[in-house]
């Protein structure tokens, strides 16, 4: 892909997290994670996804070959990805910047956006569909003896490939794109392809290990469980203000459990544990932002550094 790197280089040097979009080279964020923020550069048609957690080149060769090898087990498994790349260097003071890049899509195909635009049955489809692509790494791993995928099934990880705009629908016939790929979650032979404890690198220094201790094997655990991925996916609901869909995805997820995954042997969902599972996920997360703030507070006004991290502001759930 066309990176340039200069320009990267010159956005790193004036890049302020607290208002990365006031910097001198104009962006427009166009979303971000929990501990990344995606950008496009101002007349250019790719998307950044700035992932400031690498100490050492030896981590960077590592991420970079588990981060190729992913969206290529993912392409072998039948899921559509958008073109993508990565860039990489040091700035002005030695420490690494790093990002992956994907071609740039069409942001209201992102399915979090398209679900508030579409009726309820088209909802209903939709994540269907979306089942459907992930039932296939799932059966890819049920034969597979070498690998393990994983995958994160939230609704904002898919996109509609030639939405129509003017009358956006959903039919049998919809194909869909994966895009979070940035996190190469597989195993080979058990073992993890990347370091899990980069996930925790946006965490405070002085609470890493009690996390790692607590949190970091179970939250890489669900991942490559296909009952815990279907439960975030229709929990992700209560995020994307669309509460009232979840009994009928409920619903729709057992009977694609029953009709279409019989062979996985999973036990149906209910109300009571989606609702459960989201409270806690997102106490989880509302903690792990304070505490970001914290240390954001500590590093910009104690100890007049800059803070590596983009915060996004108050999330509506």
């Amino acid at each position: 892909m066309d990176i340039n790197i200069e320009i990267l280089k010159k956005f790193e040097q004036t890049l302020d997290t607290l208002h990365p979009e006031k910097g001198r080279i104009p962006i427009e964020i166009l979303g971000w994670g929990e501990i990344s923020m995606v950008f496009r550069l101002e007349g250019d048609n790719i998307a950044y996804k700035r992932i400031p957690i690498f100490d050492d080149e030896t981590q960077v060769k590592r991420h970079i070959w588990a981060y190729n090898t992913y969206n290529k087990l993912l392409k072998r498994i039948g899921l559509k990805l958008p073109d993508y790349d990565v860039a990489w260097f040091r700035d002005q003071q030695g420490k690494i910047q790093f990002y992956c890049v994907q071609e740039m899509i069409d942001t209201n195909s992102v399915a979090n956006k398209l679900i508030h635009q579409i009726s309820k049955e088209d909802i209903k489809l939709l994540v269907l569909l979306v089942l459907r692509e992930m039932k296939k790494v799932w059966d890819f791993n049920q034969e597979n003896n070498i690998f393990e995928v994983a995958l994160d099934g939230q609704i904002s990880n898919f996109s509609v490939i030639n939405l129509n705009h003017v009358n956006p629908t959903i039919d049998k016939k919809t194909k869909l794109q994966y895009l979070d790929t940035s996190t190469p979650l597989f195993r080979i032979k058990g073992n993890e392809a990347m370091e899990p404890e980069l996930l925790l690198k946006s965490a405070p220094s002085f609470l890493r290990w009690l996390l790692k201790a607590l949190f970091l094997e179970d939250t890489v655990n669900r991942y490559y469980d296909f009952r815990r991925v279907i439960i975030d996916l229709i929990a992700n609901f209560y995020k994307e203000q669309k509460s009232e869909m979840i009994p009928e995805l409920i619903g729709l997820a057992n009977q694609f459990l029953k009709n279409e995954v019989k062979d996985h042997n999973i036990k149906p969902l209910n109300l009571e544990e989606i609702r459960d599972y989201y409270k806690d996920d997102a106490q989880m997360w509302e903690i792990f932002q304070r505490v970001r703030k914290l240390d954001r507070w500590i590093h910009s006004k104690l100890l007049g550094k800059r803070y590596p991290f983009y915060l996004p502001g108050k999330i509506e759930r």
